[in-house]
């Protein structure tokens, strides 16, 4: 079910910085994701986020991995952004499991909030809804569960 988004009562993201990998396959979708996300992290006064692209949703997490791994520069949380569109056979599930196994585990090891919006859709109305339309776009709750999270994290 979709929620209706709002960037009203972001936290403050001026202390935190960000990291969007995104990927460049279903550009169209993908794109509106990056774009209400970076909007949402803007109006919450972050500074501008690193925005790094990759081919495809299956790139996403080698790439999370290694902004997660590195000595200087470790954002307060990754966003990540993907969509996958579910054919005749099981290939966008495995793509979809994998990518959201290996997420989970670089958050939970890396310590650093992973926000996973790669979404496997079956419609172009899904789609729409989930990465166009402003009202319920996915981009924009990622941002603001990256702010929370950083947040949090940060009070722990």
């Amino acid at each position: 079910m979709l929620t209706t988004q709002s960037a009203e009562g972001l936290p403050s993201g001026s202390e935190f910085r960000f990291t969007v990998v995104a990927s460049k396959y279903n550009a169209i979708y993908v794109d509106g994701l990056v774009r209400a996300a970076l909007g949402a992290l803007q109006s919450a006064g972050a500074p501008d986020s690193e925005v790094l692209r990759v081919p495809g949703s299956w790139e996403i997490p080698v790439v999370a991995a290694t902004v997660a791994r590195r000595s200087r520069g470790r954002p307060d949380a990754i966003l990540c952004f993907g969509v996958i569109w579910q054919g005749e056979t099981l290939h966008a599930q495995h793509i979809g499991d994998a990518v959201s196994d290996a997420l989970m585990r670089l958050a939970v090891e890396s310590g650093i909030p992973v926000i996973h919006q790669v979404l496997t859709v079956s419609t172009e109305e899904q789609a729409v809804a989930r990465c166009l339309n402003p009202d319920t776009n996915r981009g924009l709750e990622a941002a603001r569960t990256a702010l929370e999270m950083a947040r949090l994290l940060r009070n722990l």
